[in-house]
């Protein structure tokens, strides 16, 4: 852990001339404060700043506005995206009255889920490993008034460019479902990819693979492990950098997960594992190589998962993915190497890599509530001895309609999300990890915010419907 000492000599040895407070609101969107070094150094290194809380979404009203971001230490780290050398430091928010961890502040949630998971004796440290994909595009309009709506996105790679004049047109376009892993021309952002690699590594973020995804315009590159607030912290370094590297070569990068239609979208399949005084919980003689402790917390994540699905996939848009013939993974079984069950358990060459991966997420998800929530649903498991089942080692897309109604299912759009948060939020609560305020402030958010706006507004698919009536 660097003392501030430690950081002060960062900034001094690479003549930082700004200091940049970084913290993420409630919804999942990094947020950022600005100092001169005229004001940086011991104090506030230890003791923070104060900010207005109430202008930003969610958080304090105005008669109780006042909020501390306080840096944590061990995340600096210098920002490339600076003209100036900038040294970038993320945050949590403190109440300055009380002096605890914000409740609403989603870095300080999974801090208490870190610190519920020691308190069970389960284990120690849980890992986790998300691997988010996204699109990068050329080209991206949209717009909705009361008299016209439409939204239209382009990447050269993409199939409806075939008979694009482009001037010239060199046809190598990647049809529907086909883009997994071709090489040049038509990976036609791998070097893109790589400046985004380069700039992760020097960042200090361990990069094991990048390649093309199954839809045109689609990537997917992963980073190594960490524990749950390592891995939240990095994940938004991973975002913010694809994103301005993307804008930096006139690209535009976004983790919405289903912006094409009729294609795959974007998830962030997300491995989980528990340790314990540096051994592998989650290793054992049962199904896959797993422990019986491991068999229990994916009881727990598969009996919350439509609960889940109101923090793992958070967005109308979430559910245009998870809908059948596009691998997503909606039905709620479990098995080893198979990509058709929400719950996977890969292969591993060794105990320290026996894990799970939860293929439900994506990328619109706030990770450090993902995270919290899918470690307190699998703790639930573990805790209550909540079985999973029998494996499903068939692909569950072949099942016959009567068969799959056998097995559960995410929930078919965010209002059933919410509706199965608002019934079942027990196993958040524990350790007062999630608060029923923080519960029952997203539920409200999402209902009046996001679901009633998209529900009022016209489809454009509807006037293909229903104008001739």
């Amino acid at each position: 852990m660097p003392t501030v000492n430690d950081v002060i000599k960062l900034a001094k040895d690479n003549e930082v001339v700004t200091v940049d407070l970084k913290f993420i609101d409630f919804l999942g969107t990094w947020q950022h404060i600005m100092f001169s070094m005229s004001d940086f150094g011991e104090d506030m290194l230890k003791n923070g700043r104060m900010f207005d809380g109430s202008s930003i979404r969610c958080w304090q009203t105005i008669d109780a506005s006042d909020m501390k971001v306080v840096p944590d230490l061990s995340t600096a780290k210098l920002d490339p995206f600076f003209a100036q050398p900038t040294l970038s430091l993320i945050c949590d928010i403190v109440d300055p009255v009380t002096g605890e961890g914000y409740n609403r502040d989603p870095r300080s949630v999974a801090k208490k889920a870190e610190k519920y998971l020691a308190s069970t004796g389960i284990g120690d440290t849980a890992f986790f490993g998300p691997e988010a994909e996204f699109f990068i595009f050329d080209n991206v309009q949209y717009s909705y008034d009361s008299d016209s709506g439409f939204f239209s996105i382009d990447s050269e790679e993409c199939p409806w460019n075939t008979g694009a004049d482009e001037h010239p047109n060199l046809g190598y376009k990647t049809m529907p479902k086909l883009g997994y892993f071709p090489t040049a021309p038509f990976d036609t952002n791998r070097d893109l990819r790589v400046e985004m690699v380069m700039i992760m590594e020097q960042m200090g973020i361990e990069v094991e693979r990048h390649h093309h995804e199954v839809a045109p315009a689609q990537h997917e590159i992963n980073f190594k492990f960490g524990t749950l607030v390592e891995t939240a912290d990095n994940l938004q370094w991973y975002k913010y950098i694809i994103r301005n590297i993307a804008r930096a070569n006139s690209k535009i990068a976004t983790f919405m997960p289903k912006p094409m239609f009729n294609d795959n979208g974007s998830g962030m399949h997300t491995h989980q594992s528990i340790w314990q005084n540096g051994k592998p919980v989650f290793s054992g003689d049962q199904y896959g190589g797993l422990s019986e402790t491991a068999m229990y917390y994916i009881g727990g994540i598969l009996k919350h998962a439509p609960a889940l699905g109101a923090l793992i996939n958070p967005t109308t848009n979430s559910y245009k993915r998870l809908v059948p013939g596009f691998e997503a993974p909606i039905n709620l079984a479990y098995s080893a190497r198979n990509r058709s069950a929400c719950v996977r358990i890969p292969v591993a060459d060794s105990p320290k890599a026996r894990r799970l991966e939860f293929r439900c997420p994506d990328g619109t998800a706030n990770a450090y509530l993902a995270f919290s929530a899918m470690l307190m649903a699998g703790l639930d498991g573990i805790q209550n001895q909540i079985h999973p089942g029998d494996p499903m080692d068939v692909n569950i897309y072949d099942l016959s309609p009567e068969e799959l109604n056998k097995v559960g299912q995410m929930p078919r759009n965010l209002t059933e999300a919410l509706e199965a948060l608002q019934a079942d939020n027990e196993f958040l609560l524990k350790g007062d990890v999630f608060t029923k305020d923080v519960i029952d402030y997203w539920i409200d958010y999402k209902v009046e915010e996001e679901i009633k706006q998209v529900d009022s507004r016209t489809h454009p698919h509807e006037f293909t419907l229903y104008f001739g009536y």
